[in-house]
């Protein structure tokens, strides 16, 4: 098996275990485009005529996982960011209401304090109007005219069916233990399974949402770093006969 010639054209599934405690953190089985490169530094020792190269040192091995995937969880922003998740979310809604006396407005839900603004739908976020807030009931000082339309901005505060991550400027992603497992074929039709570990990954805190109405679905890209572990252990390839 060790002599035969073998090709890939399949995604490696990988499963996440924090590092530190051992457990599985993410079933990562949706990438499209999965890569693992290998680094190192050479240097060398010069001598004699012509400064030729003498003796090569080989050091700083390390290397990168680089994942490419269109699906995402929230669990996935979580291993890049390494943020804070919590149960509760802030955010600004805008609607679009009639007042039918002038006057009165009611919104659909209670709002935050402090948080409403009231412009004419003609003059959005142009002239706010002064207004007064009781609950979900808005009054505006100076009444306009009957069944005239209105903006209205304001906080609004979910703490139910809600998950919201929380990124820091010290936040920082866990290390990682990466288990990969695909497929290689070789010349003589057999399909092996093909795994891989990566002992200590640190995903680098760089991500990019792109959110567009037209082309192809965005494609978000995963870059972790391949550390050592406490024995020297970078990465391990394994090709497994059936």
């Amino acid at each position: 098996m060790l002599n035969q010639n073998m090709a890939n054209r399949e995604v490696c599934d990988l499963i996440f275990v924090d590092y530190a405690t051992k457990k599985p953190f993410l079933n990562l089985d949706f990438a499209n485009v999965s890569t693992t490169e290998l680094t190192g530094e050479s240097v060398f020792a010069y001598g004699g005529k012509g400064h030729p190269k003498r003796v090569q040192f080989a050091g700083e091995r390390g290397g990168t996982i680089t994942i490419e995937t269109q699906i995402q969880s929230f669990k996935l922003w979580q291993l890049i960011t390494g943020g804070d998740v919590s149960k509760s979310a802030k955010f600004v809604v805008r609607k679009e209401l009639v007042t039918e006396d002038g006057s009165a407005i009611t919104l659909p839900e209670t709002p935050a304090a402090g948080t409403v603004s009231v412009y004419k739908a003609d003059d959005d976020c142009g002239t706010e109007l002064a207004c007064s807030v009781t609950g979900s009931d808005v009054s505006l000082t100076t009444s306009i005219t009957a069944g005239e339309s209105v903006i209205v901005y304001y906080m609004k505060e979910v703490t139910d069916k809600v998950q919201r991550i929380n990124i820091k400027s010290t936040s920082f992603p866990k290390n990682f233990t990466v288990y990969g497992d695909t497929v290689m074929k070789t010349e003589n039709d057999e399909v092996l399974p093909y795994k891989l570990t990566a002992y200590k990954a640190a995903p680098q805190s760089n991500m990019s949402l792109s959110f567009s109405n037209s082309g192809d679905p965005g494609t978000i890209t995963i870059t972790c770093d391949l550390l050592a572990d406490s024995d020297d252990n970078i990465l391990d390839l394994a090709l497994i006969e059936e």
